[in-house]
């Protein structure tokens, strides 16, 4: 029996409401005016712009390293500075390398790690300031709504089915049931962020892969109110070193904001060789080092987050345009691995979109001929400028820090081609050994002052979930979970998952996976790093999820 959904109809369906399908959607729009004023045909309207997001609030699920370079908004949004939720101005730029005991400031900062002309900001504001923009500007913005699966028609695609809602842990019908609409449209936008459920299953389906695959980050984050004096707004700082090993890539960030607010994590790159390791742990310890001890004592911990981070850069770039759709922002890898800066990046790609989308509307033409002209714009921007100088660079680093220190220079001297170019990559998952019979370690509690548990953490996240609806953490074989993932590399879903959502509880003699699926800050590690690549993340119901409020 075939399912009746209602039917809405759209010129432009864009899948997530982060900067860049934001800046798609007000792009789009203001050229839509500029059209019309001129008198030009055929007449078209901002109000057949449809924007989907899945979080219960604009800005709910953004989370970032919180830095912007100002460039794509000052193109989006003319004079900018009089309304957007701007922090404050990056003030000093500061490389630190850790010790376990002590840290040394770099006597010049190197170019990656200099921030002037950026501002601190937060991210979920700034969205939610653009969000407010598009509604004015008469794009019909849907909250609380998810991308289930795409409608395909020829070699392209055509719009989205979005989520039902109203149904139990068991798939079954409550009360309010209401079934996901499907959402037809000419041309379909994924800006889903890093690693999104649609885009996968889209690239997976029509093999747009490039020729890495993508690889990975998981950037783990804390917002705290820190005594006054401890530190200035607009102090950026970034550490490397303890407590990461050097076979490891990763660094931590601290940054000051305005009203003794600052912003710390850590981020690991998605493909290291201990199945065991923690993270969310190794984040907590790192906040025991003096430096950062000393910033935060007397302090009180506001937000907790966790988000990934597409690393691959140029040559992990999937092919971006197909007959009715494209991919912008994290979803097409649109992020700077070297400086870690994604935001005006995915900005400018939603804009290209848009331009790109404008064309088509005139001549009434949705093809891959038409829509093309997207990666000819990507080719002859500042997107490509950017990341082609670092196209080299995160695969330089899979044999560890050191050896990509070497690359990397070599790189910087010949403009990105380094000694190999392409510099091939594996897939992250692929990088664990197994634990040949180890022990499992000790897991990391906290002092409930300095440093958390992940589920005191989770609940600083503002994470919420009908606890009665579908788990939507589909693995495909629950038997490799209680078998061979124990035995080869000791369940890392329990260790690589900042939000304790999976976990192995012993029922008789056997172990069996238990997922606290209301946990999830959706991060999409897991999804990530499984090793045997059985778990799928798909979306929730609309609404759940962090609430990242000023992150």
């Amino acid at each position: 029996m075939t399912m009746q959904r209602e039917q809405l109809e759209a010129d432009v369906l864009i899948v997530g409401a982060g900067p860049a399908g934001l800046s798609c959607a007000l792009h789009l729009a203001n050229l839509i005016k500029q059209h019309n004023a001129s008198g030009a045909k055929p007449e078209l309207s901002a109000e057949n712009i449809y924007v989907l997001e899945k979080g219960r609030e604009i800005g709910a699920h953004q989370l970032s390293g919180a830095i912007m370079n100002p460039k794509a908004l000052a193109e989006l949004v003319p004079g900018f500075e009089k309304s957007a939720p701007l922090d404050t101005p990056v003030t000093d730029s500061a490389a630190l390398l850790f010790t376990e005991k002590h840290s040394y400031r770099a006597p010049i900062t190197p170019p990656p790690f200099n921030n002037t002309g950026n501002y601190v900001i937060s991210l979920s504001k700034v969205v939610k300031w653009l969000g407010g923009l598009v509604e004015a500007a008469g794009v019909n913005l849907f909250k609380e709504f998810g991308g289930a699966d795409l409608i395909y028609e020829g070699d392209g695609i055509a719009g989205v089915i979005t989520e039902d809602k109203g149904l139990d842990k068991n798939g079954k019908p409550k009360a309010n049931y209401t079934p996901g609409y499907e959402l037809r449209a000419k041309v379909t936008v994924l800006a889903e962020g890093t690693r999104g459920s649609l885009t996968k299953q889209l690239v997976a389906k029509k093999h747009l892969d490039n020729i890495n695959p993508q690889s990975y980050g998981i950037g783990i984050k804390e917002l705290w109110d820190v005594q006054p004096g401890k530190i200035k707004p607009g102090y950026v700082a970034h550490t490397l070193g303890w407590p990461i090993s050097t076979k490891m890539y990763g660094g931590g960030w601290i940054y000051g904001l305005s009203n003794n607010r600052i912003s710390i994590g850590l981020v690991i790159a998605l493909e290291y060789e201990n199945s065991r390791f923690d993270p969310h742990a190794a984040f907590q310890t790192w906040k025991t080092h003096p430096f950062v001890r000393n910033i935060l004592e007397g302090g009180k911990l506001v937000r907790y987050g966790a988000k990934s981070l597409p690393y691959g850069g140029w040559y992990a770039m999937p092919r971006n345009f197909m007959d009715g759709g494209l991919i912008a922002g994290d979803s097409g890898s649109f992020l700077d691995s070297q400086r870690l800066k994604g935001v005006h990046l995915a900005m400018k790609s939603g804009m290209l979109a848009a331009e790109t989308i404008f064309e088509a509307l005139k001549k009434g033409d949705y093809s891959a001929n038409t829509l093309k002209l997207y990666k000819e714009k990507i080719d002859h921007s500042y997107i490509k400028e950017e990341l082609w100088k670092v196209r080299n660079f995160h695969q330089s680093f899979r044999n560890g820090m050191l050896d990509g220190f070497f690359h990397s220079a070599i790189q910087q001297i010949t403009g990105g081609a380094g000694l190999v170019d392409p510099m091939h990559a594996h897939a992250g998952h692929e990088a664990y050994k197994p634990i040949f019979g180890r022990p499992a370690p000790e897991r990391f509690k906290g002092d409930g002052k300095l440093t958390f548990d992940r589920l005191t953490d989770v609940y600083h996240s503002g994470t919420r979930h009908d606890e009665d609806q579908p788990c939507h953490l589909k693995v495909q074989d629950l038997n490799i979970c209680s078998t061979k993932c124990v035995e080869e590399f000791g369940n890392p879903c329990q260790y690589f998952c900042p939000a304790a959502v999976y976990e192995m509880v012993k029922e008789g003699s056997t172990l069996k996976l238990k997922i606290n699926a209301a946990n999830c800050v959706h991060c999409k590690t897991c999804d990530i790093a499984d090793p045997y690549q059985i778990i799928d993340w798909v979306v929730p119901e609309g609404g759940g999820g962090p609430n990242y409020d000023g992150m």
